[in-house]
């Protein structure tokens, strides 16, 4: 019995400690409290409500949570397993896993696509300071807003090359747009331009897809839902996010329009492609694959 355990339990006998955990490992409103969350606080009120105690204080509620490694005012997202895990999930990973990893034809590339939305100016209301020895840089912590930028991108899958234009708007328009610009940029040489996306609507609403009609070297993927982790272009968004926009202190969104093609500009000289082999899928196909036998 490690050491917290025999301390928290010095004065308070095992059954308090039970009841003590089994309320924290429960939701709040299952015991009434209007609380989102429990804090040590709240369950020693509770203790205290339910007559488990006659007092108990948040310290000691945490030293014999502690002694079970319980935090119940800690929370991170999920996602169940079985969400959206269907025949349809199986195929277009699938083909995602594919077009990521074949052989290319000479004609054909491979752009995975998003954007990357309110990107703010925030003018500093004093100038960011360089670092000195023993210094880091410092950020004034006032600024202006001026909008928000929205930046269309997609990354060569096979060689990192990236595409990109800036918009104030995200919609279908915007979209064809940054097509229209892949479609002028790309060598006529390429028959086949693949693009991995999401389908939400501004990527495959009617205006889209009259679009295509006439262009028909574009081929679309599409993600499963609830996958972004497939799309490439989200590496090197995280990348544009820790390099490019950790710090900010721009005028307008004049400037980072013209820093965001800058450092793409800077991007293609030493571009790199992201190493995806097919084990990348091989875990979440395999899961998915045997639950649904199990549910057959």
């Amino acid at each position: 019995m490690i050491k917290n355990e025999l301390a928290a339990q010095k004065f308070f006998p095992p059954l308090v400690a039970l009841e003590l955990t089994r309320i924290a490992c429960e939701m709040p409103e299952k015991y009434g409290p209007s609380l989102c969350l429990w804090d040590c606080t709240e369950l020693a009120r509770e203790l205290i409500r339910r007559n488990v105690v006659e007092s108990i204080s948040p310290q000691t509620v945490q030293r014999i949570l502690n002694s079970h490694k319980l935090k119940p005012w800690k929370h991170h997202p999920w996602m169940n397993p079985t969400s959206h895990r269907d025949q349809e999930f199986i195929d277009r990973t699938k083909n995602i896993c594919d077009i990521y990893t074949r052989s290319l034809q000479p004609y054909e590339i491979v752009l995975s696509v998003d954007e990357k939305t309110s990107l703010q100016p925030r003018f500093r209301t004093a100038e960011t300071k360089p670092t000195m020895i023993k210094v880091p840089v410092r950020v004034e912590h006032e600024y202006k807003r001026d909008g928000a930028l929205n930046l269309f991108a997609g990354i060569n899958t096979r060689t990192g090359h990236v595409y990109g234009e800036t918009f104030e708007r995200k919609r279908q328009l915007e979209f064809i747009d940054f097509l229209q610009k892949v479609d002028g940029d790309v060598s006529d040489d390429i028959e086949t331009i693949h693009i991995v996306c999401d389908n939400i609507n501004i990527h495959s609403g009617k205006e889209v897809q009259k679009w295509l009609e006439t262009h028909k070297r574009f081929t679309f993927h599409f993600t499963p839902k609830h996958c972004s982790w497939m799309n490439q272009i989200e590496q090197w968004f995280s990348i544009l996010q820790r390099k490019r926009f950790t710090v900010t202190n721009f005028k307008s969104k004049k400037y980072p329009a013209e820093a965001l093609m800058l450092f793409i500009d800077q991007w293609n000289e030493f571009a790199k492609p992201f190493n995806w082999k097919k084990r990348s899928f091989e875990k979440v196909l395999n899961k998915t694959e045997k639950n649904l036998k199990k549910a057959a």
